[in-house]
């Protein structure tokens, strides 16, 4: 049953792991983002009232 051989599996998964785990990150990590967060200011806004267009 060659399919329970673990020899060319195990070694093709530890590299993957390795590519996922050592490439990968500073990869994604070096994109900036284009727009910064703004914090929201925790005042309530007071609504203003609504005119109608018909009476």
């Amino acid at each position: 049953m060659p399919q329970l051989n673990p020899a060319p599996w195990l070694i093709i998964m530890v590299f993957t792991w390795l590519v996922f785990l050592a490439i990968l990150p500073p990869k994604v990590l070096a994109h900036d983002f284009p727009n910064e967060p703004t914090t929201q200011s925790t005042k309530k806004s007071e609504p203003s009232p609504w005119s109608w267009p018909w009476p």
